[in-house]
């Protein structure tokens, strides 16, 4: 990896310990989970960027797109999914099937999915047919929203704790049983590093297919978006986004 990408990393980090430490107490605790997640952008965007330049100079670097499932009966009622295993409903199901047909000309040597139904239904919808394997990795489960899956119109419930996580994301704290963005960003960005790179470097064409938060924590990571920017890039449903 190059020098000058780890350096800057790790300054990232260490100006994030000075900022918690310079804080009142009741302030370090949201600024702590913050920071670890800014510091593992930082980090995840050093390693695929030097991954990327050592695949350039050899004329070898795969290309790295993400998909969200197509919609569920909990998307249409703007209810909060999670970990709850909902499956696509008859519009998901077409949604995947125009993707299919829409896509089918972009090249994939394998795709990496969610283990939860709306996801696998719709890797496995979009490339019936093509010969590619799915492989499934619990690092690309949704986010956990613990007591609030299911909460309905939670993004602008001034009286519901969750609207912080659509709103101001850096001011989110989960409630009982919900994950911080610090533990979604370790749990990808550990993927990205473990599977996503050598892949990448072997000049393999990636596709994930994924969840809302979980996508968006990728390409965060990948395109270099701070925490407080998590829902900028937009993540429509069985929508193909090509990041590398």
């Amino acid at each position: 990896m190059d020098a000058h990408l780890v350096a800057a990393a790790v300054v990232v980090a260490a100006i994030a310990v000075v900022a918690v430490n310079n804080q009142p107490d009741g302030s370090r605790k949201m600024l702590r989970e913050i920071c670890r997640t800014d510091a593992a952008q930082s980090e995840m965007t050093a390693r695929i960027s030097a991954s990327k330049n050592s695949c350039h100079d050899t004329d070898v670097a795969g290309c790295l797109y993400i998909m969200r499932h197509g919609r569920t009966d909990w998307n249409v009622l703007k209810k909060l999914q999670g970990r709850t295993d909902i499956p696509l409903n008859e519009e998901g199901r077409a949604m995947a099937e125009n993707a299919r047909e829409e896509y089918k000309d972009v090249h994939f040597d394998v795709c990496y999915c969610s283990p939860l139904v709306r996801a696998r239904e719709t890797a496995q919808i979009v490339l019936r047919g093509r010969n590619i394997p799915i492989i499934f990795d619990d690092r690309l489960i949704e986010m956990s929203f613990g007591i609030y899956e299911g909460v309905e119109n939670a993004y602008k419930n001034p009286d519901c704790p969750m609207i912080n996580f659509f709103s101001a994301p850096e001011n989110y704290v989960p409630g009982k049983g919900g994950e911080s963005f610090a533990e979604l960003f370790a749990r990808t960005g550990n993927f990205l590093h473990e599977v996503v790179e050598p892949k990448l470097a072997e000049g393999k064409d990636v596709l994930i297919v994924g969840h809302g938060a979980m996508n968006s924590s990728i390409i965060c990571q990948v395109k270099k978006i701070p925490l407080a920017n998590f829902w900028d890039a937009g993540i429509e449903n069985c929508k193909l986004k090509k990041l590398l």
